[in-house]
């Protein structure tokens, strides 16, 4: 198998592992209902917690994480082998590609009709994997963003500025710097309504139904 096929068969594995609908799922065993049709519209956590409550909340925030920490498992599997399938030069470039299609697969799920969550658990598990300083320094400016405010999607948009300056900050490989860019940006889309909310002054703080 050469490595253009290899590569495309694990970036393809990347998105299917993000795009596992675990909000979804938690809302039609929990309470037999779309989550899409609740709140926010969204399959994440902050919306799982509106509508379902904390203890599914958390659950579908780990699961969630997991899915971005077991994207970068996958590029790590291709060099514990004697002979790496993927040279070594590309490593970082293959982890930051890998990174971005799980977020991608997980607001945009192929199981959903390409709708989904804001990206933001599937990043910090991400994040926590490829780059942990970066992960400890995005989550702690994101708690300590909502510790003040209580406002979820304003310390999201917190974190992805946040992960741009700590990545450079910390060193690291430039794919991942180019990575911590097209994600927070990516992030900031997804959270367009949002925005518009903050502006507004009418976004909810945690535990707050969405009007």
């Amino acid at each position: 198998m050469n490595n253009f096929i290899l590569c495309s068969l694990v970036l393809l594995a990347a998105y299917l592992l993000g795009s596992f609908p675990t909000g979804y799922i938690a809302g039609k065993l929990l309470q037999g209902i779309d989550i899409r049709e609740q709140g926010s519209g969204s399959t994440g956590a902050t919306n799982v917690l509106r509508t379902l409550g904390k203890v599914p909340a958390v659950v579908v925030l780990v699961i969630d994480a997991l899915k971005g920490a077991g994207a970068i498992a996958l590029v790590s599997a291709l060099y514990q082998t004697p002979v790496p399938l993927i040279p070594p030069a590309a490593e970082s470039w293959m982890v930051a590609a890998v990174a971005l299609m799980a977020i991608i697969g997980h607001s945009k799920s192929v199981w959903l009709n390409f709708q989904g969550g804001k990206s933001v658990a599937t990043s910090l598990g991400v994040l926590l994997s490829m780059a942990l300083p970066v992960g400890l320094g995005t989550l702690g400016v994101f708690l300590a963003v909502i510790a003040v405010t209580r406002i979820v999607s304003l310390s999201s948009l917190a974190g992805a500025i946040a992960v741009g300056f700590l990545m450079i900050a910390t060193q690291q490989p430039l794919a991942y710097q180019v990575f911590a860019v097209a994600a927070g940006g990516y992030v900031f889309w997804r959270h367009r309504a949002n925005i518009q909310r903050l502006l507004a002054g009418s976004e909810p703080q945690i535990g707050q139904k969405l009007n």
